[in-house]
């Protein structure tokens, strides 16, 4: 009896590491300024940014936990369209933003480039929050995850379980994006002030097409054309 017991408690924190590990490279536009913001800023600023994405995670989880029916009305043509329209003009906006932002970077690798946001904390966590928690795709893929977790461990299983093994993924997520800011640091000195600003061009276009391919993915394209065509 004992010896079950503790399959199913290693099954049950595999399972959730498991959902954390394949979330964690997933590589969406948060994973590009992560590991941007690494090389540039350093290991903390990363970390500050990577809490405000955890942290706008462990809101929208609340959301589909509390209100899974609402989120399951949510999910229509028409509301995806408008959340579509809203989250893609945000990541179009920010993408040409980054494209065209200047920093000034030193030509020493050694020396730290200024950035007035280097050592700001709070506004690189709600950087971090707010790209995040504008993309309306994450609280779908969480109420999928939860789905997950229902069948999983079962929803007799009580709350508090659930619970447990949704914080179990969002630590595993965090501990692997540890590992992609520790190793982007490593980066920087090979980085050149060339690099760099190719480097956030790259986001900016990223972000651009993330966001545009969120609008286009939710626009039914057919009816649109047959409606000019009448």
């Amino acid at each position: 009896m004992k010896r079950n017991s503790n399959f199913a408690r290693m099954d049950f924190f595999l399972k959730a590491c498991s959902i954390g590990f394949l979330l964690s490279v997933m590589m969406g536009p948060v994973f590009f300024i992560l590991i941007e913001t690494s090389i540039r800023r350093g290991i903390r600023a990363a970390v500050a940014f990577d809490l405000g994405v955890l942290f706008s995670d462990a809101i929208y989880i609340l959301f589909a936990k509390i209100f899974i029916i609402e989120v399951t009305l949510i999910d229509t043509t028409e509301n995806k369209l408008l959340f579509a329209f809203i989250g893609g003009g945000v990541f179009m906006v920010y993408g040409v933003y980054n494209f065209f932002k200047k920093y000034q970077i030193s030509d020493q690798p050694n020396e730290e480039s200024y950035d007035p946001e280097k050592k700001d904390y709070l506004k690189l966590f709600l950087k971090g929050f707010l790209l995040n928690f504008a993309n309306p795709l994450v609280i779908f893929y969480w109420f999928s995850v939860i789905t997950l977790a229902n069948q999983s461990i079962g929803t007799g299983e009580g709350e508090f379980k659930q619970f447990v093994f949704l914080g179990v993924i969002l630590v595993t997520f965090f501990l692997f994006d540890l590992l992609k800011i520790i190793g982007a640091k490593q980066l920087k000195p090979l980085m050149t002030p060339f690099l760099f600003k190719q480097m956030n061009r790259l986001i900016g276009i990223v972000f651009f097409l993330f966001g545009l391919f969120l609008i286009l993915q939710n626009l039914n394209l057919k009816a649109l054309i047959n409606q000019v065509s009448i």
